[in-house]
């Protein structure tokens, strides 16, 4: 029995992986967690297989949580979930230490398997991350700015460009509107833009949103 932990701080969302889960025999969610430090102690206190997580929560996010999960259990297959697309994120998810990374928007079919997938041992691409990580892979020189983002700067970069003020931005990720500004300045310098929409433009030329 492959037991899941989904880290999720949407209710419905855990719900409904719950309820999409217990029709396969050899899957079933063990137990859920809305935030980083909840899954955190029910990691310690059970055995878990796969654990589903969510990138971008309230707080800490789940891929700046990647670094604590690899610390504390370097062989605890992780899934991450976003809607962000596969382009963007897939990659930088894999550096940081994730088992696999899919859309909220997969079929259901395509998310077992990926869980069945991780829970043996393996990684688990869509084949449009797939094939770009194979072109990062023969041209490593060639790839755009944004790779070279960490996992913070690439959750802040994602927020600016769909709309986020500063102050909103700290609100979500409890963190400083100084804090979030400064963020700001490293994100378009790593970029080579000058301001938010030079900064959108950029977004949408490389599909980390549409256009």
């Amino acid at each position: 029995m492959i037991r899941v932990l989904v880290v999720d701080d949407h209710t419905i969302f855990r719900t409904g992986l719950r309820r999409l889960l217990s029709d396969e025999s050899d899957l079933r969610v063990e137990d859920e967690a809305k935030d980083i430090p909840e899954m955190f102690s029910k990691l310690r206190r059970a055995k878990f297989e796969v654990v589903l997580l969510d990138v971008n929560m309230t707080g800490r996010s789940g891929l700046e949580s990647m670094q604590s999960i690899r610390a504390e259990f370097p062989d605890l297959p992780v899934l991450l979930l976003s809607m962000y697309p596969a382009e963007q994120y897939a990659l930088v998810a894999l550096r940081a230490g994730a088992s696999g990374y899919l859309t909220k928007d997969v079929e259901a079919d395509e998310l077992i398997r990926a869980i069945r997938e991780v829970a043996s041992g393996k990684r688990y691409l869509t084949s449009i991350a797939a094939e770009r990580l194979l072109m990062q892979t023969e041209t490593p020189g060639d790839q755009p700015p944004h790779h070279t983002l960490s996992a913070r700067e690439n959750q802040i970069m994602t927020l600016m460009v769909q709309g986020n003020s500063l102050t909103d931005i700290g609100v979500k990720m409890f963190i400083s509107v100084k804090t979030v500004s400064s963020y700001r300045t490293r994100i378009l310098r790593k970029l080579g833009v000058e301001n938010n929409a030079e900064l959108v433009r950029y977004a949408i030329r490389h599909r980390i949103i549409p256009g």
